[in-house]
């Protein structure tokens, strides 16, 4: 009884030492202290996936609340990812959240519209790249090519530059390249 009883005091105390030590290290403003909070709220939560979803928020919106520079926060939110691994129900709610504090914090690194903006220009890039090979390929086959077949191939969609490819393997003549397209 009495080991319990000072295992238990042991116990509470470390408790509260170790609380006392992550407040400390969660207000410093040196960015290896984050990263040591962060390794104790693991090894803490160890067992416990919901309280470790709530420390990595909290150690999240910290990094926010520093002030960094753009690159510094992401490289520091990638460590913390690293080793704060939640379930995928847990890391989406947490997204959620990140989007949520950026609102909050006006530092907005990628939102979905950029998202869609850097896949957009992804796929007019890519389809940019097709219509100057199949112009490269039909200089090849046929000689310098007209106005007017430039500026369909500057316009064409995915759809009709395969088409035009795959017809130009065949086709006699330019027009014919083109005909049913």
């Amino acid at each position: 009884m009495i080991i319990n009883f000072l295992l238990n005091k042991h116990y509470r105390r470390r408790k509260v030492w170790c609380a006392n030590q992550l407040d400390q290290l969660a207000s410093n403003a040196n960015p290896f202290a984050l990263v040591t909070a962060a390794h104790l709220r693991t090894q803490q939560t160890k067992h416990n996936t919901q309280e470790r979803y709530t420390a990595k928020r909290t150690l999240v919106r910290l990094l926010y609340a520093q002030g960094w520079q753009r690159q510094r926060v992401l490289n520091l939110f990638g460590v913390l990812d690293w080793m704060m691994r939640l379930p995928d129900d847990l890391e989406n709610k947490l997204w959620q959240d990140v989007i949520q504090i950026e609102g909050e914090t006006k530092m907005q690194y990628v939102t979905s519209i950029e998202r869609l903006a850097t896949q957009r220009g992804h796929n007019e890039g890519k389809l940019e790249g097709q219509a100057n090979l199949l112009e490269r390929l039909l200089t090849k086959r046929f000689g310098p090519l007209p106005d007017d077949i430039h500026m369909r191939l500057n316009n064409a969609t995915t759809d009709q530059i395969e088409h035009w490819a795959c017809a130009i393997l065949e086709a006699p003549t330019i027009s014919a390249v083109f005909a049913a397209h």
